[in-house]
């Protein structure tokens, strides 16, 4: 029988859902990119590996594409299970993982299935994406839930899904995917901090790019964003914004 690891990026809690409740069913080792271990041991010794994201514009994160380049020989000779988690329909979600590879290695990745789930929105301070009730995002995550326990399901039965992969799909995502460079760029060095910051460093600790500092109190950006809003709705006095400028009124906390 296969040896199944997960590995998951979430800026806010949506991924690490998904990837938790694959792990169980599926009784996969299960950890973030984000922890202090040895990644090339932990590939090397397993036979998929499935990986959790979310997609911001119908592509993958920044730091879960470096991560994936990095590792990318062990990966590539591994079966692959990938599940992206958006705020709508983006096309091609899941697909955009393999763009991480070059053309010429693509069409042979070994991804045995892919899936997208709709899940909340976490970017509370924009009129346009507003953050949804309580009660309607626990209904998100049941919804979820009987998702992913059905993937799972059909990958034990050995059933081949690749949610994305047509050409579509791939059209849509390019719709959105294309100007998703520039965008990353400005984002790099977009983070605001307003006045009634209190210095706490919460924000520091937590950020998954280490891209903030605390001088003396003072909360500043080091140029390395990737507006994974974190920062924005962990933030005790919602001063800290990331690309979106707007006031912070409510802020995301996931499942809870």
């Amino acid at each position: 029988m296969d040896k199944i690891l997960i590995l998951y990026f979430s800026g806010t809690g949506n991924s690490k859902y998904l990837a938790e409740i694959f792990a169980i069913e599926m009784n996969a080792a299960c950890h973030s990119i984000e922890e202090e271990i040895n990644f090339k041991e932990l590939i090397t010794n397993h036979d998929t590996i499935a990986f959790s994201f979310p997609t911001y514009g119908s592509r993958v994160p920044r730091i879960l594409r470096d991560f994936t380049g990095k590792y990318a020989r062990l990966i590539y000779r591994k079966k692959l299970i990938l599940f992206c988690n958006q705020m709508a329909f983006s096309g091609d979600g899941a697909r955009a993982f393999t763009y991480i590879y070059p053309l010429k290695y693509r069409k042979n990745l070994n991804v045995v299935y892919a899936e997208h789930f709709i899940m909340p929105n976490n970017v509370g301070n924009v009129f346009i994406t507003p953050l949804a009730s309580k009660k309607k995002t626990r209904r998100y995550f049941a919804r979820a839930k009987l998702k992913m326990e059905n993937a799972c399901d059909e990958i034990k039965a050995g059933i081949i899904l690749k949610r994305g992969f047509n050409p579509i799909s791939r059209g849509l995502g390019l719709l959105q995917g294309t100007i998703m460079p520039i965008l990353e760029l400005m984002a790099r060095d977009s983070i605001y901090v307003r006045e009634n910051c209190t210095g706490c460093g919460l924000c520091v600790k937590k950020c998954p790019m280490k891209n903030l500092t605390n001088e003396n109190g003072k909360i500043s950006g080091k140029g390395n964003c990737i507006i994974c809003y974190r920062c924005v709705n962990l933030c005790p006095e919602k001063c800290i914004t990331a690309f979106f400028h707007a006031e912070v009124k409510n802020q995301y906390r996931g499942k809870d």
